[in-house]
């Protein structure tokens, strides 16, 4: 794909990108601004000499851990980090994606963060900034504004002010072993509900299980489970229930809730499921144990990586279930991954100039990567990303809407008491009469 043609598809997504979370206090007017610092490619220069200033240490936590699809785009881009302000040590950690979301819940409660944390955006950063716990970034973003679009700010803007830097953007995504499914007479994914069905029927019949679900971490569950939802209720439905501008108590989302679960009870997903982890799933999917893994794109990544399955998967979007009131175009997803800046850092505004142009690299390597689609205008040769990003990026280029990942887009409290609902949902020990009614009476 050319430089130009990426660019177009990706102004085509930040047009779309602030559906789920643009009411959380409104964006604030852009900065004027110079360029952002280095990387590789034809970036802009850096915005100050590398190497000035004091010594200094900052503390990172994030979740790009050894198995994460995001792994090396943090390593390359803290590698220039370290060329480029050799005055500036950083200590990492990186923490599996549930345990981190304890532990710096748990630090921020206990006023012991670090300097630089991953968060995601919208209502779970929303709580850490209304806690006075974070810095404000507007005086550093000025001097990126040219290359971090507004609009791309919006998930992390609160009262008009900025407390985040974006990294890469990703939807849910489709994915399929078309091998497996040519085996039972599919050359494409289906594109409607009733013939994914049929196809679904035919796999199970060549004993062939359809799907593959981390019932251990239940973020996967609701990757199936909110794409059912939203395919069958609307996006403007679904993100109005999620911003709590709307009860959950909907007749058509406990239908959708019922439809997901007829997917379980017919046998579609893979029993032992319940006790895997993801990325024990996704190499089941990659080894050819199920037909299809609903999951985030920056899995591309790891996909493309892998010159053999690369040739058999293809991803496309959840088809519509019910055409009345959805349709094609609306996405599960949307700009999530953040940095952001403790209040309490002793270094704070240093450490937001560093934030910034630490997170334009991670963007820059995660998008060459094929991690997802940047948040920052892409730089330098474009032309290596991989097919399965490349599809990804027309998907989003025809997208109508964007709802946020569920339990992103509530609040802690009211995402953990969403995630136990969906552990029964997938579990069938409630149904969708009982998750909605449960849920608008537990959920204010």
């Amino acid at each position: 794909m050319k430089k130009r043609l990426v660019s177009v598809l990706v102004a085509a997504v930040m047009a779309l990108s602030l559906a789920a979370c643009g009411a959380e206090g409104g964006a604030a007017t852009p900065a004027g601004g110079g360029d952002a610092a280095g990387g590789s490619g034809d970036a802009p220069a850096a915005t100050a000499d590398a190497g000035s200033g004091e010594a200094i240490t900052l503390n990172m936590w994030c979740i790009a851990t050894e198995s994460d699809s995001n792994r090396h785009s943090y390593e390359a881009a803290i590698a220039d980090m370290a060329k480029n302000h050799p005055e500036i040590t950083l200590n990492w950690e990186a923490i599996e994606n549930q345990a981190y979301k304890t532990k710096i819940k748990a630090a921020v409660a206990a006023d012991e963060m670090p300097d630089i944390f991953f968060t995601w955006s919208c209502a779970f950063l929303g709580d850490f900034v209304k806690a006075n716990k974070v810095y404000c970034l507007d005086d550093a973003y000025k001097a990126y504004a040219s290359e971090l679009p507004e609009v791309m700010m919006g998930n992390s803007t609160y009262d008009g002010k900025h407390y985040g830097v974006p990294l890469t953007m990703n939807i849910v995504g489709l994915f399929a072993n078309m091998d497996l499914l040519k085996q039972v007479g599919y050359d494409e994914i289906p594109g409607s509900y009733d013939e994914f069905i049929k196809c679904c029927d035919a796999l199970k019949a060549a004993n062939i299980i359809p799907f593959g679900c981390a019932g251990k971490e239940t973020w996967c569950v609701t990757e199936y489970l909110e794409s059912v939802i939203e395919k069958s209720v609307g996006a403007d439905a679904l993100n109005d229930i999620f911003l709590g501008r709307a009860t959950w108590n909907n007749p058509d989302v406990g239908a959708a809730v019922d439809e997901f679960q007829k997917l379980v009870n017919n046998g579609y997903f893979d029993p032992s499921g319940a006790g895997l982890t993801n990325d024990e799933v996704k190499a089941n999917f990659m080894a050819g144990k199920y037909a299809f893994y609903m999951n985030g794109t920056w899995n591309c990544a790891d996909f493309a990586a892998d010159e053999a399955f690369y040739q058999k998967v293809k991803v496309s979007e959840f088809p519509v279930i019910n055409a009345d009131k959805a349709k094609l175009g609306q996405l599960i997803g949307g700009p999530s991954d953040t940095l952001a800046v403790a209040a309490s850092s002793p270094n704070a505004a240093r450490a937001a100039d560093y934030t910034f142009e630490l997170g334009k690299l991670i963007c820059h390597y995660g998008y060459l990567d094929g991690c997802g689609l940047p948040a920052w205008t892409p730089y330098g040769d474009t032309s290596g990303i991989n097919g399965l990003t490349q599809a990804v990026s027309e998907i989003c280029a025809k997208a109508d809407s964007y709802v946020l990942f569920g339990d992103t887009a509530m609040s802690a409290e009211d995402a953990t008491t969403y995630l136990s609902y969906v552990d029964q949902v997938y579990g069938c020990q409630v149904n969708g009469t009982q998750f909605i009614e449960g849920l608008a009476k537990d959920i204010r």
